[in-house]
Formats: C-alpha cells, sequence, structure tokens
C-alpha cells in the first residue's frame, strides 16, 4: 500500500501526458508514491502510450467518459493510499512540489485539503486562472481566487506567500485525506465538470475542516485543457454548477435572499453577453437555469438530508462579505489583495 496516490484522470490528453508525464516522474519518485492515471474511455493512443512508454504507471480504465466528479470518484474507490494527490494532466510540477503539501496534511489534524501556488503555464510570472494562490466565494457565491478576480489575472510577485486557510483548494491540483474525502461524499456526480471541488470543499468545512493554500509548493497550469474558457458549454457548466452549489449548501436563513440577487446578477451578466451579441452565452445562462430548475428534486433531496449539517454555520470563513461583481466593475478593484487581506 502507497501512502500517496497522485491521480490524473485522463480523456483524449495524450499530448499532456506526452509532455508533463516524465516531469510528473521525475520530481514525484519516492518509495511510498504511486502515480495512477484513470482514463474516461479516451479515443486517442492514451492508454497504449502509458502501457508501452510508462509500464509502472497504474491505469484504472473506465467504460465511458464520467466527467471529472464521476471519473474520479470511480477511481479513488479502487484506491487505499492515505493520502490522495487530484492533478490535471496539463500541469506541470516543479522540483519539491509535493513534499510541503503532504506534510500540511500530516502534522495538522483540522485540515482536510491542501493545494499549491499554481502560475500559467505560458505566462509563468502570473497565477492561473483555476486556483492562483487559493479560492473564496463572495457573498453571492461567485468564485474567485487570491490573485485572479473575474477576468483579471495578477503577476506574482510573492505577495501571496504566506500559508493560509482558504474556501476552497481547485481541482486542477489537491492534495486531500483520502477518508475525508470518503466521509464527505467525494465529488457530486450532477456537476460533470467545474465547481464540483468548491461543492466538496464547502462540505468540508461544514464537518468541521480546514483548507489550505501552501504556496512552497509551486505548479505550472496550462488551463483549459478539456474545454476551453471561451466554450459557451463552460458557461453553462459554471452557472448551472454554482446553482447546484449554493442550494445544496447554503444557510436555510439565506438561501432565499441569496438565489433572489442571484437570479437579477446572473439576468445582468446574460443581458451583458447578449447586447455584445454573444447569444450563445446568453444561451448558455438561460440553459444553466432551466437545468437547474429540472434537477431541483434531487437538490432538495441532498438538502433535506443534510440540513442538520447546513444549519450548523451561518456564516462560513473565507468568504467575502460584499459582491465582487460590483466591486470589479463600479470600484474598479482587482488586486485580490483588497479582498483577502482587507475584508476577510
Amino acid at each position: 500500500m502507497f501512502e500517496t496516490s497522485i491521480v490524473i484522470l485522463n480523456w483524449n490528453g495524450i499530448d499532456f501526458l506526452k509532455k508533463f508525464i516524465p516531469i510528473l516522474i521525475k520530481h514525484s519518485s519516492l518509495p511510498d508514491v504511486e502515480i495512477v492515471v484513470a482514463d474516461n474511455a479516451s479515443t486517442d493512443d492514451s492508454v497504449n502510450f502509458l502501457k508501452t512508454n510508462f509500464p509502472s504507471i497504474r491505469l484504472i480504465l473506465h467504460d465511458k467518459n464520467y466527467g471529472f466528479a464521476e471519473g474520479y470518484n470511480k477511481a479513488l474507490s479502487v484506491l487505499s493510499s492515505k493520502y490522495f494527490i487530484i492533478l490535471n494532466s496539463d500541469v506541470e510540477v516543479t522540483e519539491g512540489w509535493l513534499s510541503p503539501l503532504i506534510d500540511t496534511l500530516r502534522v495538522n489534524d483540522d485540515v482536510a485539503a491542501v493545494m499549491p501556488k499554481i502560475r500559467n503555464y505560458y505566462r509563468r510570472d502570473y497565477f492561473e486562472y483555476a486556483g492562483a494562490a487559493g479560492g473564496f466565494i463572495d457573498k453571492y457565491g461567485y468564485p474567485f481566487c487570491r490573485g485572479r478576480v473575474i477576468n483579471y489575472v495578477e503577476k506574482d510577485s510573492g505577495q501571496y506567500d504566506s500559508v493560509r486557510e482558504v474556501f476552497w483548494a481547485t481541482g486542477a491540483c489537491m492534495a486531500i485525506k483520502s477518508y475525508l474525502f470518503f466521509n464527505a461524499g467525494g465529488f457530486d456526480p450532477m456537476f460533470f465538470a467545474h465547481m464540483e471541488e468548491i461543492d466538496l470543499c464547502w462540505r468540508l468545512q461544514l464537518m468541521g475542516y480546514k483548507l489550505m493554500c501552501v504556496p512552497d509548493s509551486i505548479v505550472y497550469h496550462v488551463g483549459g485543457g478539456a474545454l476551453p474558457k471561451e466554450n459557451p458549454y463552460k458557461t453553462y457548466l459554471n452557472f448551472r454548477n454554482n446553482l447546484f452549489l449554493l442550494y445544496k449548501n447554503l444557510h436555510p436563513a439565506r438561501i432565499n435572499k441569496i438565489f433572489l440577487i442571484r437570479i437579477f446578477l446572473d439576468l445582468f451578466i446574460g443581458f451583458t453577453y447578449l447586447f455584445k451579441g454573444q447569444f450563445k452565452f446568453f444561451s448558455a445562462i438561460f440553459r444553466a437555469y432551466i437545468d437547474f430548475f429540472k434537477h431541483l428534486p434531487e437538490l432538495k433531496k441532498y438538502r433535506n438530508n443534510n440540513l442538520k449539517l447546513i444549519s450548523r454555520q451561518i456564516n462560513l470563513n473565507n468568504t467575502f462579505p460584499h459582491s465582487i461583481l460590483f466591486k470589479y466593475l463600479l470600484d474598479r478593484v482587482k488586486f485580490t489583495s483588497f479582498f483577502v487581506n482587507s475584508s476577510l
């Protein structure tokens, strides 16, 4: 049995595997660490490439594309390691990246999961969109990061080099205690992809655990490997899953007010797309709401089963008490040091 399993979920990502697997092996070859690739029924030559060139890598072959959430659930369910590293196939690790993450989990009983500092693979002095230096949400449930507000990404000049608690750790690179992953229920398959890690982190916090960003560990993320940011389907998933996230986890005293405001904010964003002539993105938000209401029976069942847990804490730590959207658009605030250091 290995202490740590580094698990990559692959779907038609042979180019990323060719580029990043050798680097991963170079910087992760320890006796108590195994590298696992779970394949979501790729139709490229990913599996044959791994079997031929990296026979020491453990392969888990899925019978179809289960998406990020269920794909990882199925893969992790057959592993027995103490720690899981959930790692995107388009991530380049660096020397010494692994130890700070695992060491933090070892010595802190109240920490469930940690993430490294994530920089952009192409603009290597800048943070990367999906995670940066730790994730947060605002009072209306919109996610942002230390180092990234809306679409503005900061240059990394060491401003976030302190270890600190965050609201969510990114699924691009997350180290998590395996027993807590399972105790919290794993990723929600309804999400398919996007924000399932925020949902998991929220549940872990309701259970009394913390999430941390450990900037001594650094990785570089390409981003948009499976689904580019400019894809309307990604917009659909982000809006739909954000509604799932809020409905599942918001305190009963806040849920009605937050949802009413969110409808108006999302309409504002939708009509902004419409006025710009970006009809597919407007349609993506509309479809997100249709699918949210379609899934309400399942979401209500979850809420009812977990109402005692959800009702524990009306104000969670590391949430921004204002609207990130209004601060960005009206106050022209772009640097998350304002939000994180001054307001949380």
